[in-house]
């Protein structure tokens, strides 16, 4: 599992390069970077959120939400800890990501990296919606904290 992680991180890079360059770009250009790439980022946590509320057994079940939003690989990849999941709440660490890692790398200072994180967090926040709950994220790494807490309720 450690080299399919390691694999999965490289490919999440890889979109974190492409973001962070599209958004510096269209930044750079004069558009509006940041409601562009928010847009488009909601609607592909639309998709997924989409994708998961049809593969979900009971969508008002954060359990089985649980079940189809984290997979083995996508807890290795960013390192994930669940610290509470029960019908109503998925609760989620993160003690490692790979986006923050590509724009430190490209040389974002810290303020550029937090807005970055949280225009990708759009993704998360769309399948939220999709699915009908809400999300709270409070501590992010690219905030400086050690990890990234995601709440997920009903």
């Amino acid at each position: 599992m450690k080299n399919e992680a390691n694999i999965n991180r490289a490919a999440i890079e890889h979109r974190a390069l492409w973001m962070g360059l599209i958004y510096d770009e269209a930044r750079k250009q004069g558009a509006d970077a940041e409601a562009i790439c928010r847009a488009a980022i909601k609607r592909c946590g639309n998709i997924h959120g989409a994708r998961h509320l049809s593969n979900c057994a009971d969508a008002t079940d954060l359990r089985e939400f649980r079940k189809v939003f984290l997979s083995d690989l996508t807890m290795a990849t960013f390192d994930m800890e669940v610290t509470e999941n029960d019908a109503k709440n998925l609760r989620i660490d993160f003690h490692y990501c790979p986006l923050v890692h590509a724009w430190k790398e490209l040389g974002f200072d810290d303020a550029t990296c937090a807005r970055l994180c949280d225009i990708a967090m759009d993704g998360d926040r769309g399948i939220a919606e999709t699915m009908g709950y809400k999300l709270e994220l409070t501590d992010t790494i690219a905030a400086g904290c050690a990890c990234c807490k995601l709440h997920f309720h009903r």
